[in-house]
């Protein structure tokens, strides 16, 4: 009996581990379109008139949480949180929900940017009118409070994984997964939008969590709700790996997918010239990648498109850049992903229409 018991245990947890691999794309449908910075209403009129008509999968939107409110409005504000609350310049949470069910009806699934590594580094308001206080470490719309954090150390030597994981990246105030109390409340923020019907979750930052925080939140996220949609969400996880540094891709697709970051920098190469491309005939694997059933592959994202690696392809060389996605989508590998952003001159650049929303 006891070894039925533990047969039993181990055939649902290695279920619901496949299942965070899952992308739940309706039949005959594929890739994922990244609106980044796009409306609510208008993500849901993409989905009714083009994507939806054209055989998409899905979309992935910006961080439907509250945000700081940044001078100038740049579009990394959205990755300043203040609280879980859905109201942002895309929309509030009734359009959110409209959104939802009108791309879910189309059979075009929604996939959320989930910022939950750390919490805004600027003190003042939010876009829900909610307050942040960075000297004092609290977010009483959560609520998060000190004791949350981690302690005051910056991230500043990627061959420390300790480093990396439990200090602050770029300034922002490091949560501590570890913590029930701060896993609950994520949870419950993950599970409201799984109410809500999204299918799926792009996990920002998940290189500076430790595997193991992430792995007991997602097993503790309700199935899929939402039209079409049964089993676990999607997890996706930004995981930054080029090789030469302590943290590994390898660490996190045992429990979800992983965003392939060396697909778009080896494809840029070769679409640049920098690399023969009779050399892709073993694409794939061979050349350092994850297997495709544990990888999204893209070629840019909204981060890279604004960083300075030449390897890296965007809109500003557009031959190429076609040439590379054609390839991409053509290629059996992975979860594939493109992006729909806007032209910009500077990196804090956001589209005009929001800068004062």
């Amino acid at each position: 009996m006891q070894l039925v018991i533990l047969f039993c245990a181990l055939s649902v947890t290695i279920s619901s581990v496949i299942g965070q691999k899952n992308n739940h794309f309706a039949e005959g449908r594929n890739t994922i379109v990244h609106l980044f910075e796009w409306h609510w209403d208008a993500i849901a009129s993409e989905c009714e008139n083009f994507l939806g008509p054209k055989g998409f999968a899905g979309v992935q939107v910006s961080p439907p949480n509250e945000n700081s409110v940044i001078s100038n409005r740049p579009w990394w504000e959205r990755y300043q949180p203040v609280s879980y609350q859905l109201t942002t310049r895309s929309g509030n949470e009734s359009a959110f929900a409209d959104m939802v069910r009108r791309c879910n009806n189309v059979g075009v699934r929604i996939y959320v940017d989930a910022v939950f590594n750390h919490m805004s580094g600027t003190s003042g308001r939010g876009t829900a009118g909610h307050s942040s206080d960075i000297g004092s470490l609290s977010y009483p719309a959560v609520p998060f409070k000190s004791n949350d954090f981690h302690s005051r150390c910056h991230v500043n030597n990627y061959q420390d994984a300790k480093n990396i994981r439990n200090c602050w990246l770029n300034g922002l105030p490091d949560l501590d997964q570890s913590h029930d109390s701060v896993r609950k409340k994520i949870v419950e923020y993950l599970n409201h939008l799984v109410d809500l019907g999204v299918a799926g979750f792009r996990v920002d930052a998940a290189k500076h969590m430790w595997p193991a925080d992430l792995k007991a939140i997602y097993s503790s996220v309700k199935d899929l709700t939402g039209h079409g949609l049964s089993g676990k969400p999607f997890f996706y996880q930004e995981v930054i790996d080029l090789g030469g540094e302590a943290v590994k891709k390898t660490e996190y697709n045992s429990f979800g997918a992983v965003l392939e970051f060396k697909y778009g920098a080896e494809l840029g190469n070769a679409f640049q010239g920098r690399n023969d491309l009779h050399w892709l005939v073993n694409w794939g694997p061979e050349w350092g990648l994850l297997a495709g059933t544990d990888a999204v592959a893209f070629i840019d994202n909204h981060d890279n498109q604004r960083g300075r690696s030449p390897a890296i392809l965007t809109y500003k060389n557009p031959k190429p850049y076609k040439m590379a996605i054609a390839f991409m989508l053509a290629h059996p590998y992975g979860t594939t992903r493109i992006v729909s952003s806007f032209a910009f001159d500077n990196f804090d650049q956001v589209k005009k229409y929001l800068q004062m929303v």
